[in-house]
């Protein structure tokens, strides 16, 4: 007898429904999954990234970092990309990169491929000019500078090379997800009466401490991987911190797959700009949320879970967030004498005045929604973004089935909602490279393009 393959369904998952016994909504039930890793640690000292303070390079490894790589293939044959790394951002420029070298050696549209870093700050630097701008001073020496972009084409490599390796790993597969909590994650913006907001505890803000959770099986039913979040800034570790590690994000992975042998972890960080874990400060207080984490992610996953099914329809674009209008000079240079955190915008914009140079008005910043079927909606924001997203984008799209990640795709500065920005504050920063501060307008902008992208992509409130 000839076998007829149902109309949309690819042969490998047409197999796989004649193994489970199924007809032909296997191309909404069952999936191809494919894993990959590189091993991402610097082998030389390094500058390292997210504390402007610390102005010398890496001195030892306390813990490897990891690209790790997810391909997917739905009943429909079209495959995406999850990558995550222990890296504290991807730049505009750099994840364009990236993405032209996957596309290059695999026909993976953009919109198919999502970059998710831990933004851990006890990784490297990574080149580029917004890169150094944004995680350190500009007190990088020539020969520094030679280290980390040497760093950065290594890793853009291997990312794309374990990006070829998932999608040549492809196996059926099924997912599942269920939500637990973490209970380290805390406001970091404490209002000091006639002091105003400063980085510290707030017991009292909110944060989102959600612990979404997907599973990936074999058809066997062995654990294949487990991708998780957290929407906690990756800081246990202070500035005088000088060993490369992932931070809590890092030593989670390494306990998930110590428990769970053969399995590959993935970390999402959510929407983390204004919460950090409590307490923090030393290596094993670091190590110690991760355990938590762990825990608290395999007992999610062995529990019960929802089904997660297909097709996967992924939605990309770019949206312009509005700037403040430009302040004064002599506003400018009051503001180089207020808090640390806002002179280097100040500064850029007193140049960008005095050189007669126009400022921008707008930045163009990448959203994207992944939307599993009905059961499951994967919403990407770039830039360090604020808490008070969370509950904003549930109201737009509803709260059920609603995975919301941080930082993805491009980390281009802080993403402040209009009550952080006007409270003031570390996270009104502004961008890290281009000169300009986030208007208040910026929240709608934001909310609604994601609204409109989870329409497109199919969600259902």
């Amino acid at each position: 007898m000839t076998a007829r393959f149902p109309p949309k369904l690819s042969l490998a998952l047409f197999v796989t429904a004649l193994v489970v016994g199924t007809s032909a909504p296997a191309e909404v039930s069952f999936w191809q999954a494919g894993l990959a890793r590189a091993n991402i640690t610097p082998q030389a000292p390094i500058r390292m990234a997210g504390f402007a303070a610390r102005q010398t390079p890496s001195e030892g490894v306390a813990a490897d970092l990891h690209v790790k790589v997810m391909a997917l293939e739905d009943g429909h044959g079209r495959t995406s990309l999850l990558i995550t790394a222990d890296l504290i951002g991807f730049s505009s420029a750099l994840a364009e990169e990236i993405c032209s070298q996957i596309r290059r050696r695999a026909d993976i549209p953009r919109a198919r491929i999502l970059l998710a870093p831990s933004h851990t700050h006890a990784g490297p630097v990574l080149g580029g000019p917004r890169s150094r701008e944004s995680v350190v001073s500009a007190n990088i020496s020539e020969e520094q500078q030679k280290v980390i972009d040497a760093y950065t084409e290594d890793l853009v490599a291997r990312i794309a090379d374990a990006a070829v390796a998932a999608l040549a790993d492809l196996k059926p597969a099924r997912l599942s997800w269920g939500v637990g909590v973490a209970r380290f994650v805390m406001n970091r913006r404490e209002l000091v009466p006639g002091q105003g907001v400063r980085l510290g505890v707030n017991p009292q803000g909110y944060v989102d401490r959600s612990v979404p959770v997907l599973r990936v099986e074999g058809l066997d039913g062995r654990l294949r991987a487990l991708v998780f979040g957290c929407a906690c800034h990756n800081t246990t570790l202070s500035g005088q911190n000088l060993q490369v590690c992932g931070d809590y994000a890092g030593f989670a992975q390494e306990a998930i797959e110590r428990q769970r042998s053969g399995a590959q972890a993935m970390f999402i960080l959510g929407c983390a700009g204004d919460a950090g874990p409590h307490p923090k400060g030393t290596m094993e207080i670091a190590k110690q949320h991760g355990r938590d984490l762990a825990a608290e992610v395999c007992r999610v996953a062995n529990g019960s879970l929802r089904p997660v099914r297909g097709p996967l329809r992924t939605e990309l674009d770019w949206v312009d967030l509005p700037l403040a209008p430009v302040p004064s000079i002599e506003r400018l240079e009051q503001m180089r004498k207020g808090p640390p955190y806002l002179v280097p915008n100040a500064t850029r914009m007193i140049e960008a005045l005095r050189a007669r140079k126009p400022l921008p008005t707008r930045y163009r910043a990448p959203l994207a929604v992944w939307q599993f079927g009905v059961d499951l909606t994967l919403v990407g924001v770039s830039g360090e973004v604020v808490s008070d997203y969370v509950p904003l984008i549930q109201k737009a799209i509803g709260s059920d089935r609603l995975w919301i990640a941080g930082y993805v795709n491009d980390y281009f500065g802080y993403l402040p909602s209009r009550k952080v920005l006007e409270e003031g504050g570390y996270e009104t920063r502004g961008l890290f490279e281009e000169p300009g501060f986030v208007a208040p307008e910026v929240e709608p902008v934001v909310v609604n393009k994601v609204a409109e992208l989870a329409k497109k992509a199919g969600r259902k409130n």
